[in-house]
């Protein structure tokens, strides 16, 4: 399973940003779906995840100003962005688990899947 990330870029304090993640490839179902971060000389980091059925957490730093939001049919995954701080600045990932299907004569089974997008840069100038 792939995940392709997009959005990003440089905004000032305050201002508001998009990201989304499609998932592709032979998916049977994703389980969770969300959004990590990694600031320069820090380890990376969850911001905020979504369950297949709407459930939703963040992270203290992002609470009230960031919303994670998933669209089923679309294998997709959003992270609305909002007051956005110079803290914020990171390359931003997102992730995907779930169960994909394994190909094996003279059928098929569900095996599980951990994936990663390639990350897309967030910056925030104060």
């Amino acid at each position: 399973v792939q995940l392709q990330a997009s959005g990003g870029g440089l905004v000032q304090a305050g201002g508001s940003l998009s990201l989304s993640c499609v998932a592709s490839g032979s998916i049977f179902m994703i389980k969770s779906m969300g959004w990590y971060r990694q600031a320069p000389g820090k380890q990376r980091e969850s911001v905020a995840a979504i369950t297949n059925d709407g459930n939703t957490n963040y992270s203290d730093s992002v609470k009230g100003r960031f919303t994670i939001s998933r669209d089923n049919s679309k294998n997709t995954v959003y992270l609305q962005m909002n007051s956005l701080k110079p803290e914020d600045t990171a390359v931003y990932y997102c992730n995907a688990e779930g169960w994909q299907v394994v190909t094996r004569a003279p059928g098929w089974y569900p095996g599980d899947f951990a994936s990663w997008g390639q990350g897309t840069l967030v910056t925030v100038s104060s």
